[in-house]
């Protein structure tokens, strides 16, 4: 497929394509009869301008994130209408459409050459309609498709969304935890003190928690979870829609044991319950119970303490003079 590099604005000279006062069909009142063009030339909004400069509009459209099938019927009449494709990765998209049958001019715009690319894709939407995909899903979600429609916006041109593929919804209604109130993180930061540092300040956090994982991350990211939020239900949802779809769920010590050890491949979603709005209170025989169960496996008492503090509700130096008691009993 051809690859489409625009240079300049090649908007009209507002003279070539209506007469000041006019809007280019003639008629200078809309359907309330009200005057919708100043009859002096000066106009008062963007959408006025748009009626002289001919915008186009930016349709965000979802393209599958694994079965071809779950494109919609308007998103490959939109991507069939429109004069331009702006892609992520020629390579990728080039299949899928390909795959529509549909050819059209491509315009790459990515995390690498947004700068460069961002005025000559706004220039190119305010020529005609355009289309914005991603490799796969919802186009904005945790990609600089986000900053294209900023400032698309912020510079009058219509933005029309596409309802379709994104792994997020999915997982939220398939993990069995709560929909009625969620928040999306995106990806969680990639070191480990940074990552660590929000997990500690949104350790209260008492809706459904869903992020982006990479699968290289995915233990890592489950067994910090662990540490810092205690005891919980997560699912790791993984190649959603995709032949080797899997949706684990289980409490947050069991899900981080299992991927400690387990290979992980393909796009993830986390799914996390959030925090009780009230941690309930473990019985001084309970934290007995699980200081010498941990202590018998091997752990030092200092990191045990730190560990049950998080899960019990006790602080930590009560768990850690209750586990000297036991050390002098035994």
């Amino acid at each position: 497929m051809e690859s489409f590099d625009l240079g300049f604005n090649h908007i009209e000279p507002v003279d070539s394509v209506a007469k000041f006062g006019e809007n280019p069909s003639g008629n200078n009142t809309n359907e309330t009869g009200t005057d919708d063009c100043n009859v002096h030339g000066v106009y008062n909004t963007r959408k006025e301008l748009n009626w002289v400069i001919k915008m186009g509009k930016i349709y965000l459209v979802p393209t599958p994130i694994g079965n071809l099938d779950d494109i919609t019927l308007r998103a490959i009449k939109v991507l069939g209408s429109v004069e331009i494709i702006v892609v992520e990765d020629s390579r990728v998209s080039s299949k899928l459409l390909k795959h529509l049958g549909i050819e059209k001019r491509l315009m790459v715009y990515h995390e690498f050459n947004k700068d460069e690319q961002l005025p000559l894709v706004l220039a190119a939407a305010e020529e005609g309609d355009i289309a914005v995909i991603t490799d796969a899903g919802t186009p904005g979600i945790s990609d600089p498709g986000f900053e294209l429609i900023r400032a698309a916006i912020e510079r009058g041109v219509e933005v029309t969304p596409l309802p379709g593929p994104t792994a997020l919804i999915p997982a939220l209604v398939a993990s069995g935890l709560a929909t009625d109130k969620f928040v999306f993180w995106g990806f969680l930061p990639k070191k480990d003190v940074a990552r660590d540092k929000v997990l500690v300040s949104e350790k209260d956090e008492t809706k459904t928690i869903l992020i982006y994982e990479s699968p290289f991350r995915v233990a890592a990211t489950l067994k910090a979870m662990y540490q810092i939020w205690g005891e919980r239900h997560v699912c790791v949802a993984r190649e959603i829609s995709k032949k080797f779809e899997e949706l684990v769920r289980l409490p947050l010590s069991e899900a981080r044991d299992l991927f400690a050890d387990k290979q992980v491949e393909g796009e993830v979603v986390i799914v996390v319950e959030g925090a009780s709005k009230k941690q309930p209170v473990w019985s001084e025989e309970e934290v007995k119970n699980e200081l010498t169960k941990r202590m018998g496996e091997g752990k030092s008492l200092s990191s045990v303490a730190r560990e049950l503090a998080k899960e019990c509700g006790w602080n930590r130096k009560q768990v850690y003079e209750l586990g000297l008691e036991i050390k002098k009993t035994n």
